[in-house]
């Protein structure tokens, strides 16, 4: 079997094993993509007339997502497979560094968004969506091995509603296990919230969060408010909501994160907002050694796609 496209981390985990199911309660034991082997964390909803109740390996497609629970009709898949030879689905929207976001309509590629929400649920304890892929949007992380080979390898992707009444920029996100704790994650919440940007919205993931999501958007946000605080240019202190307009976050996110950070300043102005001091912030930033370069780059996005805000 051929090799791919990035090297992989070894097999990872949730951080609290004990929240994860039984092993009775997994309909697939493990999971072979391409050719990684690694285990899976819950169980998903796999036709039970194809993947059984109790199947020890199932192989999935790299490229397609599409699912075999026998070795030879996937090995005759992978010869065959359409997407092996081409491009991953929907429109380039960003590239850089090797990392390239593809935007898929759920509508236009109905079987694709089907099957590789099915692979994710594998991954996902509190997500539910796998048929309804028309009134969502994928956003696939690409990583671009140089010189063009091996293939371009799917490594993540976050799904987002195409009209979310809770202005939720985000509905589920994922890094495949073999490459996470790479903080590729950062990546797709990056993308995320240049398209509430874009949109004109002010807006957050889907909550609840995951106890692994909330990690992640937790140091994805602490570096984000930090940067904007000491971007600000004739301020010595900021509003939570001058803060969450900079960053284009709810204002109970940026609560939250200022609160991680322990820089919920005691001062408060006479209605009752809470000021920031950007001298906390350096220090801060300084002992915790927070790298506040941003995940994500205006000129990586696609000529025409992103709209700067000129307000």
């Amino acid at each position: 079997m051929g090799s791919m496209a990035a090297a992989p981390s070894p097999l990872v985990h949730p951080p609290n094993r004990t929240s994860l199911p039984k092993a009775a309660n997994l309909n697939v034991q493990h999971v072979v993509l391409g050719d990684i082997l690694f285990k899976t964390w819950y169980p998903s909803s796999y036709p039970e007339d194809l993947v059984g109740r109790d199947l020890d390996r199932l192989y999935v497609c790299q490229w397609c997502f599409k699912y075999c629970r026998d070795l030879v009709p996937f090995l005759a898949h992978r010869k065959l497979c359409h997407a092996r030879n081409e491009a991953p689905p929907g429109q380039l929207i960003y590239s850089k560094d090797g990392y390239s976001i593809h935007e898929v309509d759920g509508e236009d590629h109905r079987l694709f968004s089907q099957n590789l929400s099915l692979f994710a649920k594998l991954f996902l304890d509190n997500k539910s969506v796998f048929f309804d892929v028309a009134f969502f949007n994928y956003y696939l992380l690409v990583h671009n091995a140089p010189n063009g080979s091996p293939q371009p390898q799917i490594i993540g992707f976050f799904s987002k509603e195409k009209m979310s009444w809770d202005n939720n920029n985000l509905a589920c996100i994922l890094v495949f296990p073999p490459w996470q704790r790479k903080g590729l994650g950062k990546i797709l919440m990056g993308i995320s919230y240049e398209l509430s940007r874009l949109e004109g919205r002010i807006g957050g993931p889907e909550k609840p969060l995951s106890e692994l999501g909330r990690v992640g958007y937790l140091k994805f946000w602490e570096a984000r408010v930090a940067n904007a605080i000491l971007d600000t240019k004739n301020k010595t202190t900021l509003s939570v909501q001058e803060i969450a307009d900079a960053c284009w976050m709810l204002a109970e996110d940026v609560v939250e994160t200022l609160k991680e950070m322990d820089l919920m300043g005691i001062k408060q102005k006479k209605d009752g907002t809470v000021i920031v001091s950007k001298a906390r912030v350096r220090e801060w930033v300084s002992v915790n050694k927070v790298d506040l370069a941003p995940p994500v780059e205006i000129n990586g996005f696609a000529e025409g796609y992103l709209v700067e805000d000129e307000t």
